[in-house]
């Protein structure tokens, strides 16, 4: 289904409720309904998460440290599917599908850094919202991911917006204009054309329109 959240946020609040409905008769199995939101850099996918008012785990926790980075070579494209430990993202998807809590890693954006065992996870929570770029992406081990996930939705925005968006973001944790812009371009640039290949793997897609600021 293609919901379209300016046009009929109605729409939007009918999908969250079906997922509800069975995240709780999932919930008598012992594990949570697990519903992933993707997009590209600056889609809004973390302010989406927040505002459907559920526990959410960010794909971003298993960004692979700076230094780390450093030894693969890989520091100028953070960002991209190799800059991720999906290993470890794969494995704690699997705990909570499993029925068992976890204690995710969270990104950082002031230090640049994840932070290790920072938010707690229960198998008990009936719906946990999955957030990240690569939820439907089918290379390099993220074809794993997918499987994990009970249901997956695409957030589709402006091109202009989304690289508004993206900029501001990159300015605010300290890039200048010429630096964020040249950052949105040649390292998320190339990240948002893998993820939008993915779209049509979705379970649904919330258009977001100029109007939106989520």
């Amino acid at each position: 289904p293609h919901t379209s959240w300016k046009a009929d946020p109605a729409m939007l609040a009918l999908a969250l409720a079906d997922a509800r409905d069975r995240a709780r008769r999932l919930a008598q199995d012992g594990r949570p309904f697990l519903l992933g939101i993707v997009g590209p850099p600056g889609a809004g996918k973390s302010t989406l998460a927040e505002a459907l008012g559920e526990p959410a785990f960010p794909m971003d926790g298993f960004h692979y440290a700076n230094e780390h980075l450093d030894r693969l070579g890989l520091r100028d494209r953070k960002g991209a599917p190799a800059t991720f430990d999906v290993d470890g993202f794969a494995a704690q998807l699997g705990r909570l599908r499993a029925g068992r809590d976890v204690v995710a890693p969270r990104f950082d954006r002031e230090i640049d850094a994840a932070v290790a065992g920072a938010l707690p996870l229960s198998a008990a929570d009936r719906l946990i919202v999955v957030e990240g770029n690569y939820l439907l992406h089918d290379a390099d081990g993220w074809e794993r991911i997918r499987p994990l996930l009970d249901e997956v939705w695409y957030i589709d925005v402006p091109e202009d917006l989304r690289l508004r968006r993206l900029v501001a973001r990159h300015e605010s944790f300290g890039r200048t204009h010429d630096d964020a812009v040249r950052w949105a371009s040649d390292v998320d640039g190339p990240n948002a054309v893998l993820i939008r290949a993915t779209r049509h793997r979705a379970d649904a897609i919330i258009t977001l329109t100029e109007g939106e600021d989520a």
